[in-house]
Formats: C-alpha cells, structure tokens, sequence
C-alpha cells in the first residue's frame, strides 16, 4: 500500500481518517476520550465553516464486533485490525490495566499489525500505557516518548531502546506521538486537531470541553499544586495550603519554618523529604505556573508578568524559565 503523501495542517478539506485501534481490556477514557474530541471538532466544523471536512473515526478490536473494555463496558468494533485496507491519517493506540496489557503484548497479529502502520498511516500516536504496545512493535526505538507517571520506570527499564521523557504530558517525535495516563490522550487529540485544522478550531474544541487547548507538551503530568494536594496530610500541610494563595508575595525560607514552628534546617529537610523539591525550587515552580498562566494574556508584558507572578524582576523569571522549560518566557508564549 502506498504510504500517504505528508498533508498541511490547515489546508486539508477533507475528511481525516482516524482509527482507534483498541482490544480486550482497553482503558475507557483512552478509547473514548480522543474519539470525542475528534467527534467535537466535526460538529465545530459544520456549525462554522459549514464544510464536509474532519475527522471519519473507525474503531478497531482483534475482531469486528463486541468487545469488553476495562469498566466492563462493552463497545463494538467496525473492523477488525488487519481489515483496515484505505490510507489512514492517525492510528490510535490506548493503554489498559495490566492483566489486559500483558495479553495485547503477547498478541503477535496485533504487534504484527502495528508494525505495519507506519506504510499506510501518516502518524501514530498512544495513549497511556499503549507506548508499551508501540515499543515492543519497535516503533519508539531511538524516539522520545511518554507514558503514564505510574509506569515511566518500567517503560524505561523494559525497552532500554526507548528515549523515556519522564515528566511530559505528551511527546511528538517525527511521525510518532505518545501522550501521559487517561485524560493525557485527550490533550494530544486536541494538539493534533490544532495541526490538522488550526488554532482557531481547536480553542472552539477546547472552550465546548471545557478543557485548556495547551497543557503543553513539555509541562509536568503534576503541577506543583497538585504534587502539594498529595502530601496536605503530612507534616507540612498546612503550609503548603497557605503557600498556594501567597506565593506571589515575598516569601523566605525563614518565615516558611517559622511558619512550620521548624529551625530551617529541620525545615529544609522536611520540605525535602515531604515534597521532593527545595523550598526555593517549590516557590520557583509556583511562580512559574502562575506565570505561565498570566502569559495567556498577550496584553501583559512580561515584566508585569514576572511581577504578578512573585519575582523578583523579568530576569529571575527568565532564568527560571530556562532551567525548568528549556526555553526563554518570550519563546513559550511566542510557541504556546
């Protein structure tokens, strides 16, 4: 089959095939949740631009028909794998729980299937734990990729082959793409709606999902408020708790322990211990969220920015950016 010619993200005006190329067991919201944002975006389409173009969703199981999914849910299948004959433009591959994976990894049609994706398929992409499916079909040897944060070590430690980004919501390399546990898979849909039909239509997609249209690619699957929700039963709780409503203001390390009725050494341990980070690098983190956030607002320069945000100038911002992103805060809002 001849492999499809590269095709413009805006331009296209005609309907994209996407199949979902589930099995026995599959997570739910990993089959369904791109499918809806595929499925959103045909009715956006319509309602705006009144053309016959989108997305034509297929769903693929080992076998055309009924097939039970990890809630019990039994959803039934159009094709059965190797039935899709036509071009495609995006395989989608979803995750499962264990037992379920482990069966799909042993299932040579289905690894055999996949391996032949790329002849017929402009792109692949997983969802969760689907980047094992697509590893141990070679298809990430040599790529950067990601998965669910529960299973980013034993993706690492399986295929050693594999370049494992371990703290991405989703990954894009070349042709492939993989994307973080459950609700990841819904931000990667939306990215590639933003490629295939525009900026314009995917923020019509996010805004009707009530979703961001960019958790970006290369932010943490936890944000350090929600790293802070995990541990508010420990030692340091409550403050934490007052941290997230008063980090844009000056804040020492010292009146963090005074807070905590801590010297700072014992401070500084425990902040460690409980939260993974210093307590400079967490309000760095804070800020940076926060900062991230307001850049939303091009009206804002970015040192009002940096000022709303609680540093101390545009420069400490920048510096932070450049360690913690890998780019300058002028590049993210330029890119984002």
């Amino acid at each position: 089959m001849k492999k499809p010619t590269n095709i413009s993200g805006a331009e296209s005006t005609r309907r994209r095939r996407i199949a979902i190329a589930a099995y026995q067991g599959a997570e739910l919201l990993d089959v369904t949740g791109p499918i809806e944002v595929f499925n959103l975006l045909n009715r956006c389409v319509g309602e705006e631009e009144g053309r016959k173009c989108g997305y034509e969703v297929l769903l693929l199981a080992e076998h055309a028909g009924p097939f039970s999914t990890s809630a019990g849910i039994t959803m039934v299948a159009d094709l059965a794998w190797q039935e899709l004959q036509a071009e495609t433009d995006t395989v989608f591959v979803p995750g499962s729980p264990d037992g379920a994976l482990a069966a799909a990894l042993e299932n040579e049609t289905l690894l055999e299937w996949l391996r032949s994706t790329p002849t017929f398929s402009r792109r692949v992409a997983s969802v969760c734990t689907g980047a094992f499916l697509l590893a141990e079909a070679g298809l990430l040897d040599g790529r950067r990729a990601t998965t669910h944060w529960m299973d980013l070590e034993r993706l690492a430690r399986e295929y050693p082959q594999v370049v494992v980004e371990q703290d991405a919501i989703y990954t894009r390399d070349a042709h492939i793409a993989t994307s973080a546990g459950v609700t990841a898979g819904m931000d990667l849909a939306l990215a590639l709606v933003e490629e295939d039909f525009g900026r314009k239509m995917a923020l019509t997609v996010a805004r009707r999902m009530v979703m961001f249209l960019k958790r970006p690619g290369g932010q943490a699957q936890f944000s350090t408020q929600l790293r802070a929700q995990m541990v508010e039963g420990g030692q340091l709780g409550p403050l934490l708790t007052w941290l997230r409503e008063n980090h844009c203001g000056k804040v020492t390390v010292e009146e963090l322990a005074g807070r905590a009725a801590m010297s700072p050494r014992n401070f500084a341990r425990v902040f460690l211990r409980e939260t993974g980070k210093t307590p400079a690098k967490y309000l760095d983190q804070l800020r940076l969220e926060r900062s991230i956030s307001l850049m939303e607002d091009n009206a804002l320069s970015l040192d009002r920015v940096a000022a709303e945000s609680g540093f101390t100038c545009a420069e400490q911002m920048r510096r932070v950016f450049i360690r913690e992103m890998g780019v300058t805060p002028l590049a993210y809002r330029t890119r984002f």
